[in-house]
């Protein structure tokens, strides 16, 4: 007879990391993880790309969570929160918010048992079952961001900009920045009013 397994918590396991003060930017060091990951350019409130490159993350990240959950893992966890890397080849267009030419890269923690395997049927699965644009764009990577600076914001992602210059300010006063602007999505956006939304801003330093 098989036993009840509790659902794990990622975001409690990795709480450094998935938690934050919007009063303080603090340093962590985040290391070596897994990502569903899908690269894309353009504004993410009209370019296509980017509304597909998230439906498929979230419906491969599921296909995935189900497979181990049904598999001989028999391991049951939540789904973790969409994130995303974004930047500029002109830096002061970033600044800006010139969206139009932004970069990005949106991704889904993995959990470390999740093998290239299970994912590479996970992908095989739903894109039998359904027709996504961005499935055929969508990699398995392992990030390693390292020593990084991370404050919460809390508010429309229209109002990030004084949260970002304290970030950075906190940065400037102990190293320099590098890597790319990093964004995790704690609020599920269709359901939470934009003044509640929660997003923790992260920045790769040195």
């Amino acid at each position: 007879m098989s036993s009840v397994v509790d659902k794990i918590d990622f975001k409690k396991q990795l709480n450094p990391l998935y938690q934050a003060s919007a009063k303080s930017a603090v340093q962590i060091d985040v290391p070596a993880l897994n990502f569903l990951m899908v690269d894309g350019a353009g504004d993410p409130n009209t370019a296509p790309g980017y509304a597909e490159a998230v439906e498929a993350l979230f419906s491969v990240a599921y296909a995935v969570k189900f497979a181990v959950k049904k598999g001989p893992l028999g391991i049951d966890y939540g789904v973790m929160p969409l994130e995303g890397q974004w930047w500029a080849d002109d830096p002061a267009a970033f600044a800006s918010g010139n969206k139009a030419v932004w970069q990005w890269t949106m991704m889904i923690l993995q959990p470390p048992f999740a093998s290239r395997e299970i994912i590479d049927k996970a992908v095989a699965e739903v894109a039998k079952k359904k027709s996504l644009p961005a499935i055929s764009k969508l990699r398995f990577e392992t990030l390693e961001e390292g020593r990084c600076a991370q404050i919460l914001h809390i508010g429309p992602f229209s109002e990030e900009g004084p949260t970002i210059e304290m970030l950075h300010r906190f940065i400037d006063a102990a190293g320099d920045k590098t890597g790319k602007h990093h964004e995790v999505y704690l609020s599920d956006i269709r359901r939470t009013a934009p003044a509640r939304w929660k997003t923790i801003i992260r920045q790769p330093m040195r």
